[in-house]
């Protein structure tokens, strides 16, 4: 599916030991108290269905785009990713090569590969479930997942929030897919928008960090400025450009500011090596000084003592 999105961590009962064994889901899975059944498929629910009604606008988009009706249900049963169906669709409708559009959406739905590493070791579920448990690697079943204190409840976050979604998403992509006759111009009720809107929503409140929030806006930048001068899905694929070049830049800046550190820490050290050199050379100084008053009174006393020899002589 489309939506990135963080998923509020339920508290559970306070001072309750976790369930699940060493190495379960979260890095401090032992630290955090356990979450009830119930907590978990509320949340799971809350997500799947808040996202799967999207499916709707997919399906009417889809059929609007041209598409016949098997072709957008065999879509949303094979594929399941709703940014990489939109993307695809989109293309399409704007009259971009068909091989570019599809390259757009493998690239986008590519990032579930990723998730599926992370999540495997998190749900260790038995080898003949994987493949079937694969097709359900999403944005929205990866975000309820990880937050989940427990092995046990990682399970059913990930298999509640799985099958709402699919059930759900299916089902309104045909429902939209038939309503695109009855709704006529699909473009009039703007209904293309409402799958980036519920994704931008979802993903503003990851955008936590100062690094996140410009390469979100620098990847805006080059989309929307390559848009009127590339075909449909290249600009998407470029955007992504933003990432390596906001880290490329901040390893310059941090080895910049090291630098200066570095000639900094020099500059003192000989600053405060010239100091003591100084502050050595007034010592000798005074020491000198104090031996030399020393050795005249020692001469002023030797004199004294001859005086009064020759007196008493």
């Amino acid at each position: 599916m489309a939506e990135q999105t963080t998923f509020p961590e339920s508290t559970g009962t306070p001072g309750a030991l976790p369930a699940g064994p060493p190495g379960g889901p979260g890095p401090a899975a032992e630290e955090r108290p356990d979450k009830p059944d119930a907590a978990v498929v509320r949340d799971a629910l809350g997500v799947g269905v808040a996202v799967g009604l999207s499916g709707f606008a997919f399906g009417v988009t889809s059929a609007g785009s041209g598409l016949s009706l098997l072709q957008t249900c065999v879509l949303s049963l094979l594929v399941f990713t709703g940014a990489s169906q939109f993307a695809l669709v989109g293309a399409l409708a704007a009259g971009g090569n068909p091989y570019t559009a599809a390259a757009g959406a493998f690239f986008l739905g590519i990032r579930n590969a990723f998730y599926g590493l992370r999540l495997s070791q998190l749900l260790d579920l038995p080898r003949a479930v994987r493949p079937f448990a694969a097709h359900w690697v999403i944005d929205e079943s990866t975000a309820v997942t990880l937050p989940q204190p427990t092995r046990r409840a990682a399970r059913i976050g990930f298999t509640v929030t799985g099958l709402t979604l699919y059930v759900l998403w299916n089902l309104t992509t045909l429902v939209g897919a038939l309503g695109a006759e009855a709704l006529g111009d699909t473009d009039a009720w703007g209904l293309d928008a409402a799958s980036p809107a519920v994704f931008l929503a979802l993903l503003a409140p990851m955008l936590r960090s100062t690094v996140e929030r410009v390469t979100a806006a620098l990847a805006v930048v080059l989309a929307l400025t390559l848009l009127p001068v590339l075909p449909a899905g290249v600009p998407v694929l470029l955007s992504a450009l933003a990432a390596p070049v906001v880290l490329f830049l901040m390893g310059r800046a941090k080895g910049s500011s090291a630098g200066a550190g570095g000639d900094q820490g020099r500059g003192d050290s000989g600053g405060h090596g010239n100091r003591e050199s100084r502050g050595a050379d007034e010592d000798r100084e005074d020491y000198g000084a104090d031996e030399y008053r020393r050795t005249d009174e020692d001469r002023g006393n030797v004199a004294e003592r001859k005086k009064r020899g020759e007196r008493s002589v």
